[in-house]
């Protein structure tokens, strides 16, 4: 069974650093690829960065430049470094990978960040 945790989010001034983790159980994230996902209050899950399985990376825009993700293998945990971080970049954050046709998704984790 596939299992996704995230963790490290929380209340940040705007300008400041976050690292979220993802760490999966049940499949090996090197051989998978896997994103960082987030969703604001009242609007639609939006994908912020992908990790292909041979480690092609693709950020939205909105966050190029500023956010940084990384995949450790021997601890099958993905990251996301967050730098210079803006209210608007407030969401729930959940990571999420297709596998055998399935959609998995880890319980989200809250980033808040303050002006």
């Amino acid at each position: 069974q596939v299992q996704l945790v995230e963790s490290g989010g929380g209340l940040v001034q705007a300008g400041g650093s976050l690292r979220l983790s993802c760490a999966a159980s049940g499949i090996i994230l090197s051989g998978n690829g896997i994103g960082w996902y987030r969703q604001a209050p009242g609007k639609q899950r939006e994908l912020v960065v992908g990790i292909t399985r041979t480690g092609t990376r693709n950020y939205a825009d909105s966050v190029l430049g500023r956010f940084t993700i990384s995949r450790d293998n021997a601890k099958n945990t993905i990251y996301l470094e967050m730098n210079s971080l803006k209210p608007e970049d407030t969401a729930v954050y959940y990571c999420g990978l297709d596998f055998v046709g399935r959609t998995y998704w880890g319980q989200g984790t809250q980033v808040t960040v303050s002006s």
